[in-house]
């Protein structure tokens, strides 16, 4: 009995001592704790976490100082640490909202956004008025594509904290992914009113004014936001991409560039390389940059879609085209890849006119016909009024679309047309400044979201609205699609149609799109003498055919080499090594890069043709350029993908053309301006018969140098080829279109 006594005597002795060491050990806790939240508050983490340390040294399971350990880790980015530090806070203290909130947001952190999305649901149903774990629980709904709720988590969130900085920026970034750029633009206005230099608001107004095409105000807030964090690679590559909507290039490259030395592997940074390389010719650093994107993500749409034009600047089509439906597969909606696909079936031998039509009526069903389109407000139906016409294009410049516009705009009758020029190109030049002069009003429409430039044509009152652009770079189809005019029309820029069924008119003719094809287009077609003319070539005289003192037949290709498709290269070369001694001229701004070269001349290596036999001219002045045609006899027109202004250029410089007929409306325009001008015999209807009459003509130098002598009246006595009559029925297009219009009105209030 004394032992027992003296045992639990024992016993009790040491529970009692152990719980006056454990009350000492917790007095020293909550008197270090303090110094702790001071180091972390004073952003002196690795302080802070080495006292909350030693405190759980001692005491493993208290929870404050394994909460604000892991608070410490999760700022610090050891995330995963983070996350099994709150774990075990939690697991001591199942009730701390806070605790569940920042192991929600270091899930959330870990992309496990399920699991976040489950702990931050736990924090708020502990406290339901949390604003910090409302605004949390919104960023990973967000993430999770429930961008209409996560708006209501932020809203909640700012209602019970009206200054929360943070909430306004969350919900700005959500209504960015639900496209609402004028929305949320003034939500981080707001957010900035209560925190002038909050990070994530800066960049947030950056990018959505880079969005709404606020140029001024997104480099503003790019600038702003580097100089609290200019080692934010991210930021840098996103205000590249501003530079390349800018067409500033050279400043984009030194973002990207920085971005990178910075982030090797980030993916906006890779492909602003990829697109400056393709935008200036360098095709190589483009091959680079996307092969880099695929390697860190083989499904990845913008990898696949600029590697896609990669290889169609290479002449590989069937290739790009692959690669932009594995893009689609990946995002559906992906509109670079879509319209890539679109402007590259046009060079696709085994695309036709259905294929061509099929794509852009996926555009349509893709991403237009979820636009809103516009209520019009009444106005004059007088047939005969003077007609506001509105032309949108990014080709207001130096540029082969403006040679096929301009001198429609050049001789319109300003008496019974008002004309707006709405340019959405940064890029000038002396063409810019002289076609601003053909217009009776101007309007810098690059400055201009989409619905922002909606609202100024119906501000302008336009009768008709012209597209001058198809589906090519720089387009504004979303404009078109929301329409903001009575009548709309696409024109002279792509002349292979739209899709959207809100384009009235096609100008065409009945060579380029035959009467048979018609019903498979979105748009009514209206015919012109040919899809396009040029303005007529003065300044410099046709010489003499070069074969006569050459004593062999030089073929000359002045397109881009992207048209160059194997079937032409192919046939090209059957041709060349048909006639002895024949040589061919390609030129393009493009030869200029030495791996376009070299892999162009290779290609015709492969079938036969000596290296000597073919030279390859780079980017000249265009003085320079028709000079060029000097040393050509016969232009050999590309296929699928015809010359437009290319054939025009020839043609003035007394150099005839041999084409081919195709089955899109891009393998039949080369055709339609040849015939127009009265050379049908050069008109080929398959292979046999173009090598047939490239061989004919190649044999007949007296022929050639009557046709140098004869082309140029035979251009301007054509319907074609003479711009003021070409421009009058144009006008007469425009005149119907509008009557036809009056009628249809009228008949519908009657």
């Amino acid at each position: 009995m004394i032992r027992g006594e003296s045992l639990q005597g024992g016993v009790g002795s040491r529970a009692f001592q152990n719980a006056r060491a454990q009350k000492k050990l917790k007095k020293q806790a909550e008197i270090l704790l303090p110094t702790a939240f001071a180091a972390y508050s004073g952003g002196r983490h690795a302080d802070a976490q080495t006292i909350c340390l030693k405190i759980l040294q001692d005491l493993p399971d208290y929870f404050d100082a394994l909460h604000l350990l892991g608070i410490c880790k999760l700022e610090t980015g050891r995330l995963e640490e983070a996350r099994q530090i709150l774990e075990r806070a939690i697991a001591i203290e199942a009730r701390s909202a806070d605790a569940y909130s920042n192991l929600g947001f270091t899930l959330f952190r870990l992309k496990r956004y399920q699991e976040a999305r489950v702990v931050q649901e736990k924090a708020l149903a502990l406290k339901p008025n949390f604003p910090t774990a409302l605004t949390n629980l919104g960023n990973t709904l967000m993430r999770l594509g429930l961008n209409e709720q996560a708006i209501e988590l932020h809203e909640r969130a700012m209602r019970m904290k009206p200054d929360y900085a943070d909430a306004y920026c969350n919900r700005g970034m959500a209504e960015m992914m639900l496209r609402r750029f004028s929305e949320a633009a003034q939500t981080f206005e707001r957010a900035l009113s209560f925190r002038p230099r909050h990070l994530e608001a800066l960049v947030g107004k950056a990018l959505v004014n880079l969005e709404l095409r606020h140029f001024d105000v997104a480099e503003a807030s790019f600038n702003e936001a580097l100089s609290i964090k200019p080692d934010m690679a991210e930021l840098l590559a996103h205000r590249g991409r501003m530079y390349v909507k800018l067409g500033q290039f050279a400043e984009a490259e030194a973002d990207f560039d920085a971005a990178l030395a910075l982030a090797p592997h980030l993916e906006p940074a890779l492909r602003g390389k990829a697109g400056v390389g393709l935008l200036t010719g360098r095709v190589g650093q483009a091959i680079v940059a996307s092969k880099n994107l695929l390697q860190a993500n083989p499904r990845c749409e913008i990898g696949l879609t600029l590697f896609g034009a990669c290889l169609a600047n290479q002449g590989d089509i069937a290739g790009a085209i692959a690669h932009f439906d594995a893009a689609l597969v990946s995002k559906p909606d992906y509109e670079d890849a879509i319209t890539k696909k679109i402007f590259y079936l046009d060079f696709l031998t085994e695309a036709d006119f259905a294929a061509h039509q099929a794509a852009r009526n996926y555009w349509w069903r893709a991403l237009g016909a979820s636009l809103p389109q516009r209520a019009l407000a009444p106005r004059s139906l007088d047939p005969d009024k003077r007609i506001v016409v509105g032309y949108v294009s990014s080709d207001f410049r130096s540029h082969s679309a403006a040679f096929a516009f301009t001198p429609v705009l050049q001789r319109h009758d300003h008496s019974k047309f008002k004309i707006i020029g709405y340019s959405c190109s940064p890029q000038e030049d002396a063409n810019t400044v002289a076609i601003r002069g053909m217009t009776d009003g101007w309007v810098e429409a690059w400055r201009l979201s989409d619905d922002e430039l909606a609202d100024r044509v119906q501000a302008d009152e336009v009768d008709i609205l012209v597209d001058l652009s198809g589906h090519t770079a720089g387009h504004r189809l979303a404009v078109f699609a929301r329409k903001p005019a009575p009548i709309q029309v696409t024109a002279w820029g792509s002349g292979t149609g739209t899709g959207l069924p809100t384009m009235d008119y096609f100008f065409a003719d009945p060579v380029t799109v035959p009467e048979a094809v018609r019903p498979l287009f979105a748009e009514k077609i209206y015919d012109l003498p040919s899809v396009i003319t040029m303005e007529p070539i003065t300044e410099l005289r046709p010489s003499a055919v070069p074969m006569l003192r050459n004593g062999y037949v030089t073929f000359g290709v002045f397109n881009r080499i992207d048209k160059i498709s194997d079937d032409a290269l192919k046939l090209w070369a059957e041709l060349m090594l048909a006639l002895p001694g024949a040589k061919i001229i390609v030129k393009h701004g493009a030869l200029d890069d030495e791996i376009l070269r070299n892999t162009l001349v290779a290609r015709f290596v492969a079938h036969g043709i000596a290296e000597a036999d073919v030279t390859c001219l780079g980017a000249t002045t265009r003085g320079e350029h028709l000079t060029a045609f000097e040393k050509v006899d016969i232009s050999l027109d590309p296929f699928p993908q015809n010359g437009g202004i290319s054939t025009w250029e020839s043609l003035y410089m007394g150099v005839p053309v041999v084409t081919k007929l195709g089955n899109g409306a891009s393998s039949r325009a080369a055709a339609a301006i040849i015939k127009a001008v009265g050379l049908d015999d050069w008109v080929a209807s398959d292979r046999e018969n173009y090598i047939a009459i490239a061989k004919k003509f190649a044999a007949s130098p007296a022929h050639l140098e009557r046709l140098r002598a004869e082309l140029r009246a035979m251009i301007s006595s054509s319907s074609a080829g003479n711009v003021e009559v070409y421009t009058r029925k144009v006008e007469e297009g425009y005149r119907q279109f509008w009557r036809d219009y009056c009628g249809s009105r009228q008949q519908d209030a009657g």
